[in-house]
């Protein structure tokens, strides 16, 4: 129970504990122990459009590989290109793991006791809210993902493509992954194109390893993934960069919250994201990386758990 010169209300909106509030020793403790853990949410759905996320950008990268740049007799054209769809394939599948295997934000469960109550140093009368439903004290713009089963702090979606949250610590490596599909499926399908040409001008038996209709079948169905993708994807980076310009996340928008947080500039909310000034930098998944979050640590309960 809180002491009586402040109140706590349950209730799942409009948060009014700040993000940068001190925490005590031992919830601070703790975060820093899930900062070194990779964090994993076991949602079936979310598994299954992770997996075909991973299975349609190998699908990809066999066709342009096997079926359009082996069999070409330009050296110097199977060789860029194939170095350069093949970066593009790597980064946004290291993006995707970082955004499914990273915290995105969510605040310690049963957080909401007297002595951390007590280690806020609330001022007389002053009004926190707690989340019902996983007992804890919510930051200011912090909301309950029921995929999850956690608040999460600066929560903008759940994304079941990549099998988690997007909010205040993986939203970088979202937007990163969102970029790198859109490239690469603009790749696929200029080399496509140049393949359709090449064998309608040539030979369709020397054009390709593959008979003419397994060719024009798995070059259909890689201009139609390539299509689905960059729609949704090109879609999805422009929406993450106005909510990062603007400082609001979708969710805020949707429910057309008014901001009770002073907003951040257009390169100011960039830099808070990407980190640092602007430099190559930021188009780098593998930045902060770290071996260690790699190592065994389980844990008991929970919709997520550590590797």
């Amino acid at each position: 129970m809180p002491s009586p010169g402040h109140r706590l209300r349950d209730v799942e909106h409009r948060p009014l504990l700040a993000e940068d509030d001190s925490y005590d020793s031992s919830s601070s403790s703790s975060e820093a122990d899930a900062a070194d853990r990779v964090w994993f949410i076991r949602d079936g759905c979310g598994m299954i459009c992770a997996v075909m996320t991973w299975l349609l950008v190998v699908y990809a990268d066999f066709v342009v590989t096997f079926v359009m740049l082996l069999p070409s007799k330009d050296f110097w054209y199977s060789v860029v290109n194939g170095v350069l769809f093949n970066c593009l394939a790597v980064l946004a599948l290291s993006s995707h793991l970082r955004t499914m295997l990273t915290d995105p934000g969510a605040v310690p469960k049963g957080n909401a006791t007297k002595e951390y109550m007590e280690g806020l140093q609330l001022k007389p009368g002053e009004v926190i809210y707690k989340c019902p439903k996983c007992c804890c004290i919510k930051p200011e713009r912090a909301h309950h993902c029921s995929i999850c089963k956690r608040c999460i702090r600066k929560m903008d979606h759940h994304c079941p493509w990549v099998n988690n949250c997007v909010g205040e610590k993986n939203q970088r490596f979202f937007v990163l992954f969102t970029m790198y599909v859109a490239l690469s499926s603009v790749h696929a399908l200029i080399l496509c194109g140049l393949q359709f040409i090449s064998c309608v001008r040539g030979q369709w038996t020397e054009c390709s390893d593959f008979s003419p209709p397994v060719t024009v079948i798995l070059l259909i169905f890689l201009c139609l993934e390539g299509l689905l993708f960059f729609t949704f994807t090109a879609v999805m980076f422009g929406t993450q960069i106005h909510s990062i310009c603007n400082d609001e996340t979708e969710i805020e928008r949707l429910k057309s919250e008014k901001p009770t947080w002073e907003r951040r500039l257009r390169w100011e909310g960039m830099r808070s994201v990407f980190g640092g000034p602007p430099s190559l930098l930021w188009m780098n998944p593998f930045v902060g990386f770290r071996l260690g979050r790699l190592q065994s640590r389980p844990r008991k309960g929970g919709p997520e758990f550590s590797v």
